[in-house]
């Protein structure tokens, strides 16, 4: 359609503003071909909300470990912070710190208990059990970071097939309907296979940035593992400190 247009030297332009290529590819689609649209449409809504929920999520961890690590290294004693009933919802340093002294607290009611050892000093079986209780806290902190990001290891792998599969079917139509008119020429054959590749880049606008998405949260989660794993070692450390016994 063309359109005129006055410029500042009065010369009268035309200018052609043609029909959306998008809109008219959606409408030369198939039918299974535009199932597999929204389906990639579905996938990409929710791998935009798990990138962005994971993001805030490990970035308000990664802060709060920082502000926990910092008070945990000014107290004089281990057991301070958990004698205080301090709750940190959403750290996992806390989290991991709290079933330590909730163990190591367990096993000295054990010793309080028992009117055989004078003194509340844990023995190094004893103190196996709370690294084996760190250990698990550990895992489980892990676990939860990690959470939600099998779906966008799906949209990465699963979204360019699926955009490929509805490639495949369009061209597929389109050369049987070529075949079932006789004759072969670009108006016939180019709406279907232009409406066959829009699978395909559904699929790579999915997969994309979905890639990078789970590679920087991959990232991000591994850096939270190694922290956890390194406070684990050091609470263990100043605990042994504090509470192990000499001898067994």
């Amino acid at each position: 359609m063309g359109l005129g247009m006055m410029d500042c030297w009065g010369w009268t332009l035309a200018v052609d503003l043609p029909e959306s290529e998008i809109f008219y590819v959606w409408q030369q689609a198939t039918p299974e071909a535009k199932a597999i649209i929204v389906v990639l449409a579905i996938f990409s809504i929710f791998a935009w909300s798990v990138m962005a929920t994971k993001a805030i999520q490990m970035r308000r961890a990664k802060r709060l470990n920082h502000l926990f690590s910092l008070e945990f290294r000014a107290q004089s004693s281990v057991t301070n912070i958990h004698d205080r009933h301090v709750h940190v919802d959403g750290c996992p340093l806390f989290s991991v710190y709290q079933e330590g002294c909730k163990e190591l607290a367990g096993r000295r009611r054990l010793l309080a208990d028992n009117p055989s050892p004078s003194t509340l000093r844990l023995s190094l079986k004893s103190m196996e059990h709370v690294k084996r209780a760190l250990e698990r806290a550990v895992a489980e902190q892990s676990l939860q970071l990690e959470s939600g990001l099998i779906l966008l290891a799906i949209a990465v792998s699963g979204a360019p097939f699926l955009g490929l599969l509805g490639t495949v079917w369009g061209v597929m139509s389109t050369f049987s309907y070529v075949g079932m008119k006789g004759h072969a020429d670009l108006a016939t054959m180019a709406p279907g296979v232009a409406a066959a590749l829009i699978t395909t880049v559904a699929g790579l606008l999915v997969a994309i940035p979905s890639m990078f998405g789970y590679n920087y949260l991959v990232h991000h989660l591994r850096v939270l593992t190694v922290e956890l794993d390194n406070f684990a070692q050091e609470l263990v450390s100043r605990m042994e400190n504090e509470f192990l016994a000499g001898d067994d």
